[in-house]
């Protein structure tokens, strides 16, 4: 028996169309930074006598990714910091700005390579004076980075600090 054409189109009318395979998910620009987010992370400096803690978190949904740090050089002596990292799209680049309690403040960028944040040369200005930093946070296992920083003086990379950042359980942010 044959199936009148008029019945064949009515029911090929009902299948709906076949949809183009969904193009993943790109990757989000912040993933580098998304194992720090939703965490707070401590670091005691050489000496023992002055810590740093981040803690960090999403900004508008997950637009913008915001690191808040505390140095505490003991009690009464704290230096506040912050961080706004941005997704600037033209230049396809991370960039930062941070700004400190005293005046102080950086812009820069931060590539990924690998497990590790590296962060290029950039200029510290307070008070109309400048610093030339760099630094690297390479994961260390799961639960902690170390953060090393060099200095350029006189125009040569000096050591400047190495720290030792453990995640600090949550809600805990001291």
């Amino acid at each position: 028996m044959k199936t009148p054409l008029s019945l064949v189109l009515a029911l090929t009318a009902l299948v709906p169309p076949a949809l183009p395979a969904a193009a993943p998910d790109a990757p989000s620009p912040y993933e580098p930074l998304a194992f720090l987010v939703g965490h707070c992370w401590k670091g005691t400096f050489p000496g023992g006598d002055v810590t740093d803690v981040h803690c960090f978190s999403w900004v508008y949904g997950d637009k913008f990714v915001r690191d808040v740090h505390v140095v505490h050089r003991g009690p009464g002596h704290e230096d506040q910091g912050e961080s706004l990292y941005v997704w600037d799209a033209p230049a396809k680049q991370l960039q930062y700005l941070y700004i400190e309690s005293a005046g102080g403040f950086s812009r820069g960028t931060v590539a990924s390579e690998g497990d590790t944040l590296v962060f290029p040369p950039s200029h510290y200005t307070e008070n109309g004076e400048e610093q030339t930093y760099r630094s690297r946070w390479q994961r260390s296992g799961e639960h902690a980075y170390e953060v090393i920083t060099e200095f350029n003086l006189k125009g040569a990379w000096t050591p400047g600090f190495r720290v030792h950042m453990q995640q600090l359980p949550a809600g805990q942010t001291r």
